[in-house]
């Protein structure tokens, strides 16, 4: 395992785009605390939006799970590059001579795709740990540490699109194209699910119970949005005479059905290399 991640390491090593594009995930996340310091001003009232209750315990890990993972894209592609520039550059063909099997280089690849989702979710734990201490109203030990079921969320997420731009950058093998089909496979759930939600399954809730089966959508119902559970948002809502019911949890079906799609990338990467004559 330790060897795979190797050759994987010295192959971002020396790629400057890379580097360039992690770098700039992992900063964009620190730039979260700015957040802190945004004021509005509204009839002469000022505020300050750290103030609103964002960087509060246990409010904090669902927010900045949120956020961050808006930012996966960087990484995303990172991944399709990675797997995209093994053909390019042949390197895949070479990797096959010096011994690697088909097997153990899907493998590599999967191990660096988890690498990602665990130091991102490691980085995003510290980074809101300490905005959080900064900032929250409550700091008991209870409350800092519950609701850490976000930040499992989070790295399922991650994990899951990064097999999915892994399985398109072996499937496509170009990287811009790769990129476009993933662009094309989000617009064709949201016509799918249009199409059941407003023509098929109208006045229903069979629409969602089966979108919540497509790759992006299962991903995406990870993290919900977190800013209708803000104490503002909710106030003025009820100001104007409705109210928010949204279900914010995430759920262990929810989990295994992303983690479902893991495997059934990293099976669908691997059949596809082991069927191509290289």
């Amino acid at each position: 395992m330790l060897r795979l991640l190797n050759i994987e390491y010295h192959k971002l090593r020396y790629s400057k785009s890379s580097k360039v594009l992690i770098a700039t995930y992992f900063i964009l996340i620190t730039f979260i605390a700015l957040i802190a310091s945004i004021e509005f001003k509204f009839g002469g009232v000022q505020f300050r939006v750290a103030d609103q209750g964002i960087f509060n315990f246990p409010y904090i890990w669902h927010f900045n799970s949120y956020i961050a993972a808006i930012l996966k894209l960087f990484l995303a592609i990172v991944i399709v590059s990675m797997v995209s520039n093994e053909y390019s550059n042949r390197t895949i063909k070479q990797n096959l001579i010096d011994g690697l099997s088909k097997k153990e280089f899907i493998f590599s690849k999967f191990l660096t795709v988890v690498s990602f989702a665990f130091f991102s979710t490691i980085f995003l734990f510290v980074v809101s740990l300490i905005l959080g201490l900064s900032f929250s109203d409550y700091t008991e030990f209870s409350i800092i540490f519950s609701d850490l079921e976000y930040l499992l969320a989070y790295f399922i997420k991650l994990t899951g699109f990064f097999a999915f731009c892994m399985f398109l950058g072996i499937l496509v093998k170009r990287s811009a194209f790769a990129l476009g089909f993933l662009f094309v496979w989000w617009i064709l759930e949201s016509i799918a699910r249009g199409v059941m939600e407003y023509k098929l399954f109208r006045d229903s809730n069979i629409a969602e119970n089966i979108a919540q089966f497509f790759p992006l959508e299962s991903m995406s119902l990870l993290v919900k949005e977190p800013f209708s559970r803000l104490n503002i948002i909710q106030s003025a809502a009820t100001q104007l005479g409705s109210e928010f019911s949204k279900d914010y949890g995430v759920y262990w079906y929810q989990l295994l059905i992303v983690m479902a799609w893991i495997a059934i990338f990293v099976y669908l990467s691997y059949f596809l290399l082991k069927k191509r004559d290289l």
